[in-house]
């Protein structure tokens, strides 16, 4: 079994990359299907795996492919088909993507699941969005035997590392980072009005952490409304108002907000340099903090070239976060440790995954060998011959056939094939029990 991870991520690629690299959730068990029907195209010995993982900070694709030979053609085939999918050229995407084989794509795996492949290093929610991408993967029928292994591993090592080390201590989030930003330019936002755009988990951090703050007011813009209004229900308290309007209305009331943060799903920017040109005049050229935590990109990049106003992405963001680095390399050197030992035993399992056809083939010559013996004993047992005559026949009938064929190689073999052959016979043919266990 080959294993392999290809993608591209916040350490090789900018925002203006990733973006067009990143895949729609709505789309996604159908770029799936895609994917696996180019995989058998390439004719791999049984139906491959694939798994796809695509954040703000990063896509990935994992496979596995049941063919010996199908390292080189995975990396090829996946290669090809990210770049076609996407409508990239080749030439511009292979600067930005890392291919990892075999057990540097376990090992890659743990370290994502653990937090330590983060922009915020021990963040927690890349766990969640792993598990979201393995789903999806489940729900598609495109996740087999091998990958489903490799990522329930993958949890239980998360898991493991972020019980016993303090991988997540000292660490500040996007959203703790969003709020700090937005007080270097206002120095204080408690007299800020925030609009959050989008309602998904992401905004929902982003707004808890701003509440804290107590600004002036918090406003939810959502394509469903009942959805930003949960959210608004759910973070108003007694002195802080929370409303929520449809997206659809935010060209008009844009100028209405110091402080914008969007995390949508959106394929295309829902705000515009016009729309924020507009906006700007009616303030008065007050500034507006814009904070894009969305891939691909919910702002214009043209909007950070306008006076007042102060446009912040992802990227833009991983500066700040990587505040108490030193504080937490203790704690990435003990994970490092345990993924390590881990990424040995998953290796292990599939080691051993890979020599299931051949016992399984070795089981049924000895059971073809059993049931002849057996049949030949029965004939002789109905006819009156004595039984204990017919077991020494059976019994010495089975010796014969089973050391034949390791006999006969080792007589027909010679050099260095000889050689080989009698360091490993012993092996094979020297008990593990012992009389009295009988």
């Amino acid at each position: 079994m080959k294993l392999l991870t290809l993608g591209i991520n916040h350490h090789t690629a900018p925002v203006a990359i990733r973006e067009k690299v990143a895949f729609d959730p709505e789309f996604l068990q159908e770029a799936l299907h895609d994917l696996r029907q180019h995989l058998v195209g390439e004719n791999h010995a049984g139906l491959p795996e694939a798994t796809i993982l695509s954040t703000c900070n990063r896509t990935e694709v994992y496979c596995a492919a049941n063919d010996p030979n199908a390292e080189n053609l995975l990396h090829e085939v996946t290669f090809d088909w990210l770049a076609k999918t996407q409508k990239l050229a080749p030439s511009s995407l292979q600067p930005h993507v890392y291919s990892l084989p075999q057990s540097d794509a376990v090992r890659h795996a743990f370290r994502v699941a653990c937090g330590l492949d983060s922009m915020v290093i021990g963040e927690t929610q890349i766990l969640g969005q792993m598990k979201d991408a393995v789903r999806t993967a489940n729900d598609a029928g495109v996740l087999g035997t091998y990958l489903n292994q490799l990522f329930q591993k993958t949890f239980s090592v998360a898991k493991e590392v972020r019980g016993s080390t303090e991988i997540g201590a000292h660490s500040i989030s996007m959203a703790a980072a969003s709020v700090r930003l937005a007080e270097r330019i206002f120095g204080s936002i408690s007299e800020q009005r925030v609009l959050f755009i989008g309602a998904g988990e992401m905004i929902s951090l982003c707004a808890t952490h701003f509440v804290a703050h107590k600004p002036k007011t918090i406003s939810i813009a959502n394509r469903s409304i009942e959805r930003g209004q949960e959210l608004a229900d759910s973070i108003a308290n007694e002195n802080i108002e929370a409303e929520s309007f449809r997206l659809s209305e935010l060209p008009g009331r844009l100028h209405e907000f110091d402080i914008i943060v969007s995390s949508t799903a959106s394929s295309l920017p829902i705000i515009g340099l016009g729309m924020v040109e507009s906006a700007l005049k009616q303030r008065r050229h007050k500034p507006i903090v814009m904070i894009d935590l969305a891939v691909p990109r919910d702002f214009e990049p043209e909007i950070s070239r306008l006076n007042d106003v102060y446009l912040y992405t992802v990227d833009d963001l991983g500066a700040m976060i990587q505040t108490g680095a030193s504080l937490r390399q203790a704690a990435v050197s003990q994970a490092e440790v345990i993924i390590e030992d881990r990424v040995g035993n998953f290796m292990h399992w599939v080691q051993g995954r890979s020599a299931v056809p051949i016992i399984q083939d070795i089981q049924q010559q000895g059971e073809h060998l059993r049931q002849l013996e057996l049949e030949r004993a029965m004939k002789r047992l109905m006819r009156g011959d004595d039984p204990q005559e017919v077991l020494n026949a059976m019994a010495q009938g089975l010796t014969n056939k089973f050391l034949h064929g390791s006999l006969h190689a080792l007589q027909h073999s010679n050099g260095a094939e000889r050689d080989a052959l009698i360091k490993l016979l012993p092996k094979l043919f020297t008990s593990h029990s012992k009389p009295e266990d009988h």
